[in-house]
């Protein structure tokens, strides 16, 4: 009988030993387990530092508008020279379409609006689309007059209306005003404070004129032309020839060393 309860008992105290065994093996496990997943989240944490010092150190360089000669002009040195894209009369018929092509790129570029091109729902559309993709919307005038031939009232008009136009669209106010021909006059400069709005002409542009009016000889002037430098600010026009022509004149200044301007960094004198 003795026999009997001493091999119940040790049975009995193996039992526990293998149960505690096992639950120190678990709590090990667990353990071990825990200090996994911390070092996987110490390990994420780091990534996502990474990359945002990466996102910062992109460049963010300053610009300014010189008002002599409509150029852009960095606060800070920069690292390579760098061009500013702007689309005039969109969106008329090209402006998505050259807005998808400049995505597709990572080139930012303003697009300026004429009101009207955006006074039936095709043209909403795009212009909400083109907004969508992320670029800038800059303001061109309700009918594209001659401003110097307007009355104050009806240049306040063109200018204003339209800017409530967009705003009612996009839900953003267009923060850049180009004259149609480059033709302001002191009552619409005065608009532009008044609208908290920053001027803007060009430094030179081709696509209206005959000899240009086709995709490879628009390209070659424009990338090639004399008047290329650090801070140009680049005229184009929503047109079937531009359009052709965008991509040959991206890769051009990408293979003579320019960025593109992002209109983001531009700021008011």
């Amino acid at each position: 009988m003795k026999k009997i309860m001493m091999i119940s008992f040790t049975a009995l105290v193996l039992a526990g030993c293998s149960n505690e065994d096992q639950g120190n093996s678990e709590a090990e496990e667990t353990e071990e387990t825990e200090e996994g997943s911390g070092a996987v989240e110490e390990s994420e944490t780091a990534s996502d530092q990474e990359e945002s010092t990466e996102e910062e150190t992109e460049d963010t360089s300053t610009y300014h508008v010189n008002e002599a000669d409509a150029s852009l002009q960095a606060v800070d040195e920069t690292e390579k020279p760098a061009v500013l894209v702007t689309i005039d009369d969109a969106p008329d018929t090209y402006g998505v379409e050259m807005a998808e092509k400049l995505k597709e790129r990572d080139v930012p570029a303003i697009f300026f609006v004429n009101g009207h091109f955006i006074d039936d729902e095709q043209g909403k559309e795009d212009l909400q689309a083109i907004y969508d993709m992320g670029f800038e919307i800059g303001n061109h005038t309700m009918s594209h007059p001659d401003l110097t031939s307007l009355s104050e009232e009806e240049q306040r008009a063109e200018i204003v209306e339209l800017n409530d136009q967009i705003e009612e669209i996009t839900g953003e106010k267009p923060e850049f005003f180009r004259a149609p021909f480059g033709m302001n006059t002191d009552y619409s400069k005065a608009l532009m404070e008044e609208e908290n709005m920053i001027w803007m002409n060009w430094t030179y542009g081709y696509d209206w004129e005959p000899e240009y009016q086709e995709a490879d000889a628009l390209a070659d002037i424009m990338v090639n032309t004399e008047l290329v430098r650090d801070g140009a600010n680049l005229l184009m026009h929503d047109r079937e020839w531009t359009n052709e022509a965008l991509p040959d004149i991206i890769d051009g200044f990408e293979e003579n060393g320019y960025d593109f301007i992002d209109p983001a960094n531009i700021e008011s004198n």
